[in-house]
């Protein structure tokens, strides 16, 4: 039996047995579709429902319960998460039928279904296929490119890929697939091979087997292979060869396995995309062939192939030639090819970037491979590339195009071939798995061979190439990897299970619950076990230990002889054995360290293979011996060590340590059992597990081992002690006489163990995982259980300087003498020790603590992975302190750093700060460190915080504490959608009101920024157009009452052109203020043209028939209602074409709404969204307000792209555009209006020709034939006029390629309407007849003069050219000025204005200046009462020339100042438009005419509007108001649309927006605001009204918005812009409030959220807007963060609530008697509020304890009021560090080593420097803190010095023993004043000196503090006394 035993003590036990059941198995059975789905496949859907359906039912389902069983497969893979975190469960892919189920686990529940997918005809296959979405094919894009999750569903003739994101394709297969694998670039297929492939005699070249497709919609491309011929040069050629079939793919590395089933051998090759140069070795023919002959029979190319036939190959190529699928010809001529393959819907693949250039090829693409023969024509195509192809009857056609390959597979490995390889030996299983020591190995298993090969390979050096070396084989009848662990489970023939990591055994697994193999049988393995183990006595665990030696054959298994006699032999017993019950008969599906079972009566048994350590110690202790070990014996320990620690019933975490460490010393060679530390190890129980069945075997004889194990055992020591042990006098039994002494004579390491050569470097690295522990503040518990062992292997290894290290940190722990095992003198030669190892110990915290003194330090050692703390502090600290520092020079000698300084940087906080986050440093780890390591950090963070740059990404804002910016950051990455302002307003709450088209304004801000009065209630009453108006009439005695009801209703009429006008104003209030909901259609307000009249309130309306009204009156006032609604849904909205399309309203009385809700959806962007279908159906309608809004509409939405497709919409509207041929199209005159100007709009700033010439041609052409159009033709004139301007926008002279057209003289000659050139071009033919010239020429300059005046300001817009400027200039002379209209002098004035651009200036005396001489001389002032006569003088004349130009120059000041909000302007133009308002009321406004003051009135008031756009002032609210109430006389609709444009612009978008100065945005205004008015709401006569909303291409966003942080709302802060200094002014800074509207971003340098409420934030403009456009588009959001005890502006405005804050926080007498509750108005962080709450509150009879409260309470209150609170703990460790310090009760130093780092910091040169450059900065820690630490410390050591402590230091520096009391005092004296240990003492010897001078001198190079000393000078002088200062 002892067989039995020495076998179990090997095994490993595997956990969590369950059964397993596919998921989707049981999903299937009631997933509701699979009935229905096969009945609908049956049958055609017209039978289905027919009358004799029933019949039809019964049949299918007949069928259906035929094909009831189905086969079913599945695969399991590890989870994938969403966020690419690191997670724990398994994905299942399961297909039966038609049906695919993909389920999923979590992290809290099992399996679960997440998609399933059912399709038309029964699935072949379903897979998990990552494809990249790249325009860039190129091999480094591979990395970084984001990558569509898909699943791959392969059914007989098409392959559907659903992605994750919900994107469906199929795409069809044009032949039947074999098999399809996923690979890391798409997918790839193999075609199967069908029996009558090639005819016999065909001379057809073969068709590739191999084809991917990287992407679902892009083609399936042949697969090229480059293959190694036997003489070395490598051949490039399609894959065609049958016989090689895929068995296994891998991604990473990306390597495909094949096996040639003719040459039965498996090769192994690299999948990698195809290199252009194979693409043209495989696109070109080869040249050998002559001329290609008998193109009417079979392929051109034959005769080229028939040289490269298949008997020319090299025997090793498993390929056939193949020179090119090209070549094809679609013949007719043999029938035998119809058949091949289902032919291909001929589906156009879009390509994916959906552009032309990309899809040429798509659509003959798949047919390519298709090879059934379309074509019926006797045409025959071919390619051919060969130059010296004759072309008899070979065409060259375009669709057979060559198809470019994408991959390659290029050759690696074959294995050798044997001559006695059997037939079919391919392999059926391939994986690849690696070992513990990371060499990977390619495993195939080889079933009919029952064994397993193993080929190890490795990457070159240079990463580009995979090496393989040797094959292994093992017996082997299955086999899977075990991912997690780096093993595989090897099912033997035997039935056992075996787990091996690489080729190296490691042991059975043992499988509770099922019945282990027949243990009887003869094993194959020869296990050497002598009969005298079964009778010896039990064996301690450090014998079983070695002879594991013996069980696991740690040789890697040789290949046996004969190895087909063995498998005989193996079959037999495995017959033998299987007949006795279940077995395990395969394994499958491997993830993670999860396997399934299946086993032999069907059942299926998932396994969890347990973990090679679970507690973090060990794992960290083990990583670092396995990399510092040679591979070998890495393995070799590994292996043992799983052995032990996964035999069954393992150990739990606690004792997993004690057993590590005994495991680990016996290979070191000690003795365990002997070793008085190890011996008591307590394993939980009595007995360690994996003695256990040794133990409990009876045997007969007992042992004295057995009674000194009970001596030894914790149990016996309790019994001892217990009190009835005293009192019934039993004496204490001692354990036999082996006291310590004994042992200590005999111990000696064993030479011959695996480790023992390696005990120094295993000991070192140990250490250095000992230093890292250090910096984990968590890992305390594992830190005292490591010291221990590094104790005794020091102590052995004799290193007293580590062991003096270790008593220093664990003065209790580390006793001075103890158990020393003695190492044979003659075997310390065969250790090895290594080069990095150094005899005085590495100490992290020393070298912290001379890095903060700028001592010079040998560099620290590091193993990677393991250390990585200690790496990151020492970097940290080299960047801190040693402020000599460039470049990091890292250098990795036998893996360690070394550093080299040089001059130091900018800001080293900021540095560090962001290179932390760049290695991944976190908050939490932050919270690890031990405080005196985390101080600097802090410091660094503490810096930052204050003055961060605003374009940091968020992972360093969250670590230095900013959530604003990094909350900011996050949003910045966020795609546009809902912003955190958007006003949600449930649509339940305004119902019982009417809409107003007002309800979604964001009151929040604007209740914000204007928050003195109700200013926006007033706007909006002012703007509503939806309710009845008020009539107020008094009914005089004379009028009848039908009089009276006529008189109601024609004031009715008078106040209708009023709300008629308001819709433009309210579009530009409520601009872009709402998300529209995709399911609603948009609210459109009603416009209401119904009036009430008091007393009555009875209703007045027009429809009555009493007066005559207008016919259309409404139809532009329904226009602009809908544009207006349209603009309330901003750009950032989700809309796409199907919801603009359902908005499209049911009756035709609302069409013009919609139209102006087209248009309104083209100036937000939204419209290029709508189908072009959609777009030609409105169009084809004929409505012509639809066309108006539509071309007006997509023309803005493509503003200066010059795209055709529009271009090509708008010229079918505009006669000129269209070829001279072309029949007339009937277009109505306002639609060729719009469409002229949307060609001034999407060509905008191109400067294109000839778009400008046409639009040249057509500001001069005479009305055509059709004369009625000649009184709205102006209006024509002028959309050329400004279309032309709009080509050539500020351009000025330099309109490249025009020089012949001469614009400028062109127009000027318009402009003064001389003589005019005859037609040219092409509209010659049209107006031949010289009669229509006569009428227009005499007023050629009124018409057309305008037109051209506006193209020649915006042609030389802002150009300063003065000669153009001199054109416009107002004539001078009385003579001149009778020809001049007046209105155009206002043009004029404005054009010149525009021009001079930097000639404008915000004053009166710059405007008056531009009026000449003669009129300032002459004109009235208006309000005298006499009229001076004059004879030669025209008044009228003058004085309307005066006031227009004077309007012109307030115009273009308006221009200038847009939205610049410039005070100067604003005075300027305020003071006019009084000066006009008084004008009009005195008593000789008649000579002016009221209607040119109106207008200039109008124009004035626009321009005081532009100026305060947004900003809502109110004086300006107040000209408005005044001007709304005026409703009588001269007041017409032209008037009521500019005052309400005003109005509407005064408050842009809610406040939200204003106007930019741009040459597009000026553009823009020119149109939208030209100075003519309609006269009543149906004159387009002039301007066109829809282009009155063309102001919306001048609004940008500019409010910046502050958001608290912490509570997410809209709050006020104080910002400080700093303008960029310009010809006008010096750089200057201004002061605003936020929410405020910015100034334009370009005349800015930066923006700075100010203190001292806010924490302060930067955003430079300097490097670029980017960032601050993207906030400002996001609703101007940005995050603010509250300093601790501030109130925010609203709570507080003046600033007095927080100066109780100031006083307190100045650190006065107050702050001991700081109340607790107080501290709520300074921080809302639960964690000081609790605190607070615990520790600072007095209760009743507190005693001493109230000091500590005191303390505790001014902590906190420092804490909070310096914003430190992450410094709490900080001070509360160094409190209760000094406390224990006092009480003498310090175990460990390390906390005495915070405080004395936390000292040196604050004293170092770096720290000090920094306090003098920033004096006013608030100190980190509190200054008085520091020094009475210090002071204590200090103190309390020195007390203990005289009370006896001076002996024992003297003890201890002369070497003597110590007493054990006062052990611990002694190392914190040691650690805190840096004694040296005694070895580095002068060995002059301690009483050589004589006086403290000599002493100084001595220790001078020991770096020993003076302070020190002079406690040390009395003991090492001689005289006793200690000179305590």
């Amino acid at each position: 039996m002892s067989n039995f035993y020495e076998e179990r003590t090997t095994m490993i036990a595997a956990r969590d047995l369950q059964e397993f059941v596919p998921f989707g198995r049981d999903h299937c059975k009631h997933h509701p579709n699979a009935l229905n789905l096969q009945l609908r496949q049956l049958q055609p859907a017209s039978e289905l429902w027919s009358s004799d359906g029933a019949a039809g039912l019964v049949g299918s389902l007949q069928e259906v319960t035929i094909h009831e069983k189905q086969k079913e497969s599945w695969q399991l893979r590890k989870g994938v998460s969403e966020i690419g975190e690191d997670v724990d469960y398994d994905e299942e892919l399961y297909v039966a039928g038609n049906m695919v189920i993909w389920s999923k686990g979590s992290k809290s529940q099992a399996l679960a279904v997440y998609k399933a997918f059912t399709v038309d005809s029964p699935v072949q296959q379903a897979l998990w296929c990552d494809f990249i979405i790249s325009q860039d094919k190129s091999e480094k894009a591979y990395s970084s490119n984001e990558v569509e999750k898909c699943i791959c569903i392969l059914q007989s003739s098409c392959i559907n890929m659903h992605s994750i994101e919900g994107k469906d394709y199929i795409a069809s297969l044009p032949f039947q697939v074999a098999n399809v694998w996923p690979t890391k670039y798409g997918l790839l297929f193999e075609r199967s091979a069908s029996s009558h492939e090639v005819p016999p005699g065909s001379p057809r070249e073969p068709l590739p087997t191999m084809f991917s497709m990287l992407h679902p919609l892009d083609e399936i491309t042949p697969l090229v292979c480059k293959s190694g011929s036997l003489f070395g040069s490598s051949r490039v050629q399609y894959v065609v060869d049958h016989a090689m079939k895929i068995v296994f793919l891998n991604t990473d590395p990306s390597i495909v396995m094949t096996y040639d089933a003719v040459q039965n051998v498996h090769s192994v090759w690299t999948l990698r995309r195809v290199k252009s140069e194979e693409e043209n070795v495989v696109l070109k023919f080869s040249e050998q062939g002559g001329t290609p002959q008998n193109v009417a029979t079979s392929s051109s190319l034959t005769a080229h192939l028939r040289s490269l036939s298949k008997g020319d190959s090299p025997v090793t190529s498993p390929f056939q030639n193949y020179s090119s699928i090209h070549s094809q010809s679609r013949s007719t001529s043999s029938p035998s090819l119809h058949s091949r393959s289902p032919s291909i819907s001929n589906m156009a693949a879009l390509s994916r970037a959906h552009s032309p250039a990309l899809g040429v090829h798509s659509f003959s693409g798949v047919q390519r491979f298709n090879i059934s023969s379309h074509n019926q024509s006797p045409k025959r195509h071919s390619i051919s590339h060969s130059p010296n192809s004759n072309s008899n009857g070979s065409f060259l056609a375009p669709e057979t195009e060559p198809i470019v390959p994408e991959l390659c597979i290029d050759h690696l490995w074959t294995e050798t071939i044997t001559n006695i390889r059997e037939k079919n030996s391919q392999a059926s299983k391939v994986f690849i798995t690696s070992d513990l020591c990371g060499q990977k190995f390619l495993c195939f298993l080889v079933e009919s061979q029952l064994h397993l090969r193993c080929v190890k390979f490795q990457e070159s050096n240079d990463k580009t190439q995979l090496i393989f070396g040797s094959v292994t084989n093992i017996p082997a009848k299955d086999a899977a990897p075990v991912e997690k662990i780096d093993t595989m489970l090897v099912l033997e023939g035997s039935g056992n299970l075996v787990l091996y990591t690489g080729v190296v055994r490691v042991g059975k697994v043992f499988i509770p619950g099922l019945p282990a193999p027949s243990l009887t049988m003869s094993n194959t393995m020869p296990r050497p076990s002598t009969p005298l183990d079964g009778v010896s006595t039990p064996k301690p665990l450090s014998k079983l230990l070695g002879s594991l030696d013996e069980v696991v054959l740690l040789s890697p298994v040789p290949e046996l002889r004969d190895s087909s006699k063995l498998h005989d032999s193996l079959y037999n017993e495995d017959c033998t054995f299987q007949q006795l019950g279940t077995y395990i008969h395969s394994i499958r599906d491997p993830v993670h360290n999860r396997v399934t079972l299946e086993l032999s009566n069907g059942s299926m048994v998932r396994i969890t293979i347990p973990e090679i350590a679970t507690s973090e110690l060990v794992q960290t202790c083990l990583q670092a011996i396995k990399f510092i070990l040679p591979k070998e014996i890495a393995v070799q320990m590994l292996v043992k060590w799983y052995n032990v620690h996964s035999a069954p019933g393992g150990p739990s975490y606690h004792s997993e340590w004690n057993l590590f460490v005994t495991c680990l010393m016996n290979m070191m060679g000690y003795n365990t059992d002997r070793l008085a530390w190890t011996r008591n190890f307590d394993f939980e129980g009595s007995l360690s597990p994996v003695i256990a069945p040794k133990k409990a075997r009876p045997s007969e004889t007992g042992s004295d081992d057995d009674w000194e194990y009970l001596l030894n055992s914790d149990y016996h020591q309790n019994v001892e002690s217990h009190l009835l042990n005293r009192s019934l006098c039993l004496s204490p039994s001692e354990a036999s006489q082996m006291k310590d002494e004994d042992f200590s004579q005999n111990l000696s390491l064993d030479s011959s163990t695996l480790l023992f050569t390696h005990i120094p470097a295993i000991f070192f690295v140990l250490h250095l995982v000992y230093e890292e522990l250090k910096l984990n503040t968590l890992m305390g518990e594992g830190i005292c259980s490591l010291v221990e062992l590094l104790v005794q292997l020091a102590r052995d290894l004799k290193l007293g300087p580590y062991v003096d290290h270790y008593y220093r940190d664990y003065p209790t722990l580390v006793r001075t003498t103890g158990q020393v095992c003695t190492i044979d003198p003659g075997q310390t030669g065969f250790m090895h020790h290594p080069s990095f190892f150094t005899s005085e110990p590495p100490s992290i915290y020393q070298w912290v603590s001379s890095c903060l003194k700028g001592e010079g330090m040998p560099p620290y050692p590091y193993l990677p992975g393991i250390c990585e703390r200690s790496r990151l502090v020492v970097l940290v600290f080299s960047f801190c302190c040693l402020l000599a520092l460039q470049k990091l020079q890292v250098e990795q000698e036998e893996n360690r750093f070394s550093f080299r300084h040089s001059t130091s940087v900018s800001s080293l906080a900021e540095r560090l700060v962001v290179w932390m986050t760049n290695v991944g440093f976190t908050l939490r780890d932050l919270e690890t460190l031990p405080f005196g390591i985390a101080l600097p950090i802090r410091d660094a963070i503490y810096h930052c915080r204050e003055q961060p740059a605003s374009d940091w990404p968020e992972a360093v804002c969250l670590l230095i504490g900013r959530q604003d910016l990094s909350k900011q950051a996050c949003e910045g990455n966020l795609p546009k959608g809902k912003s955190v302002l958007s006003s949600d307003v449930p649509s339940g709450t305004e119902t019982e009101e009417e809409d107003d088209g007002m309800n979604d304004m964001n009151h929040e801000v604007m209740s914000l920024i204007w928050s003195e009065d109700l200013r926006v209630q007033d706007v909006r009453r002012l703007l509503q157009s939806a309710h009845p108006v008020r009539v107020n009439v008094v009914q005089y005695p004379e009028l009848s009452d039908h009089e009276f009801i006529e008189e109601k209703e024609n004031r009715l009429l008078q106040l209708c052109q009023r709300t008629m006008a308001l819709p433009v104003g309210r579009g530009m209030f409520t601009l872009f203020s709402y998300h529209p909901v995709p399911t609603e259609p948009l609210p459109i307000p009603k416009l209401n043209l119904t009036g009430r009249a008091p007393p009555r309130n009875t209703t007045v309306d027009l429809n009555s028939g009493n007066i005559d009204v207008p016919p259309n009156m409404t139809s532009w006032a329904s226009f602009h209602n809908g544009v207006a609604a349209g603009l309330k849904i901003a750009p950032a909205s989700q809309i796409d074409s199907a919801w603009i399309v359902y908005n499209k309203p049911k009756h035709a009385e609302l069409a013009n709404e919609y139209a102006g809700f087209l248009m309104a959806l083209g100036l937000n962007g939204h419209l290029t969204k709508l189908a072009t279908l959609n777009i030609h159906d409105y169009l084809t309608k004929g409505h012509e307000m639809t066309s108006i809004g539509l071309l007006l509409g997509v023309s803005a939405a493509k503003l200066g792209t010059m795209d055709m497709s529009i271009t090509r919409l708008l010229s079918i509207h505009i006669p000129a555009l269209l070829p001279p041929t072309s029949t007339e199209l009937d277009v109505p005159h306002n639609v060729q209006v719009a469409a002229v100007v949307g060609i001034g709009l999407v060509y905008q700033g191109t400067a294109h020709r000839h778009t400008a010439e046409v639009l040249l041609a057509e500001i001069g052409r005479p009305p055509g034939p059709e004369m009625e159009y000649c009184t709205d033709r102006e209006s024509y004139s002028l959309a050329a006029g400004l279309a032309l301007g709009m080509v050539c926008l500020g351009h000025g002279s330099n309109l490249i390629g025009m020089s012949d057209l001469n614009v400028p003289e062109q127009l000027y000659q318009y402009m003064v309407g001389g003589h005019r050139r005859f037609q040219t071009g092409m509209h010659r033919e049209k107006h031949k007849s010289p009669s229509y010239q006569i009428k227009v020429s005499t007023h050629v300059h009124t018409d057309i003069g305008k037109c051209a005046t506006l193209a020649l300001a915006m042609i030389y817009l802002k150009t300063n050219n003065r000669s153009i400027a001199d054109w416009l200039r107002a004539p001078d002379t009385m003579y001149l000025l009778d020809f001049v209209k007046p209105e155009f002098l206002l043009l004029r004035t404005l054009a010149r204005c525009l021009i001079l651009w930097d000639d404008i200036l915000p004053n009166s005396k710059w405007v008056d200046s531009n009026v000449p001489q003669i009129i300032r001389e002459n004109s009235i002032s208006l309000s005298e009462i006499e009229l001076p006569c004059s004879e030669d003088l025209n008044l009228e004349t003058l004085s309307q020339a005066h006031v227009y130009i004077i309007a012109g120059a307030c115009l273009s000041l308006g221009f200038r100042f847009a939205g610049s909000e410039n005070l100067s302007a604003f005075n300027c133009l305020h003071k006019f438009a009084k000066d006009f308002m008084t004008y009009l009321s005195a008593p000789n406004a008649s000579v002016t005419g009221p209607y040119n003051l109106e207008t200039c009135l109008s124009v004035v008031l626009l321009s005081l509007a532009m100026v305060m756009a947004g900003s809502g002032n109110l004086k300006v609210l107040q000209l408005c108001r005044f001007l709304h109430m005026k409703t009588g006389g001269e007041m017409n609709y032209g008037f009521h649309l500019a005052h309400h444009m005003a109005l509407g612009l005064l408050f842009l978008g809610g406040g939200r927006y204003s106007l930019s100065t741009s040459n597009s945005s000026i553009a823009a205004l020119l149109c939208a605001l030209y100075p003519h008015f309609p006269a009543h709401s149906t004159d387009n006569r002039y301007h066109l009204q829809a282009l009155r909303h063309l102001y919306v291409l001048a609004a940008e966003p500019r409010l910046l918005v502050p958001v608290d942080v912490d509570t997410n709302t809209p709050c006020y802060a104080l910002l400080e812009v700093t303008y960029k200094g310009t010809q006008w002014y010096e750089q200057t800074k201004e002061e605003l409030m936020a929410p405020t509207l910015l100034p334009e971003l370009h005349l800015l340098k930066q923006i700075k959220v100010k203190g001292p409420r806010y924490w302060e934030l930067l955003i430079d403009l300097s490097k670029g807007t980017q960032h601050l456009k993207s906030i400002l588009s996001k609703d101007g959001v940005l995050y603010v963060k509250l300093r601790a005890g501030q109130l925010s502006y609203k709570e507080d405005p003046m600033g007095w609530q927080s100066l109780l804050a100031q006083t307190v926080a100045n650190r006065n007498s107050e702050a001991r008697a700081f109340k607790p509750e107080t501290i709520s108005a300074f921080t809302s962080d639960p964690a000081l509020l609790s605190f607070a709450e615990y520790f600072c509150k007095p209760t009743v009879n507190m005693g001493q304890k109230q000091e500590i409260l005191d303390l505790f309470s001014s902590v906190l209150y420092e804490c909070v009021t310096q914003e430190t609170p992450e410094m709490l703990p900080a001070y509360i460790a160094m409190d209760q560090a000094i406390r224990r310090l006092g009480r003498r009760e310090m175990s460990e130093t390390s906390e005495l080593w915070q405080i004395k780092l936390v000292l040196e910091f604050f004293s170092s040169r770096s720290h000090q420097e920094r306090l003098q450059n920033h004096p006013k900065r608030g100190l980190f820690m509190n200054s008085e803190f520091l020094p009475v630490v210090k002071c204590t410390i200090d103190n309390t050591l020195d007390q203990w010095l005289q009370v006896g402590g001076d002996m024992c230091v003297h003890a201890y520096l002369s070497g003597q023993p110590l007493e054990e009391s006062q052990l611990s005092m002694l190392a914190c004296f040691l650690v805190y004043h840096s004694v040296p240990a005694p070895r580095h003492l002068p060995p002059i010897g301690l009483e050589g000196s004589t006086s403290f001078a000599e002493l100084l001198f001595k220790f001078k190079q020991l770096k020993m503090p003076v302070r020190a000393l002079l406690r040390l000078a009395p003991l090492l002088l001689g005289n006793p006394q200690p000179m305590v200062m």
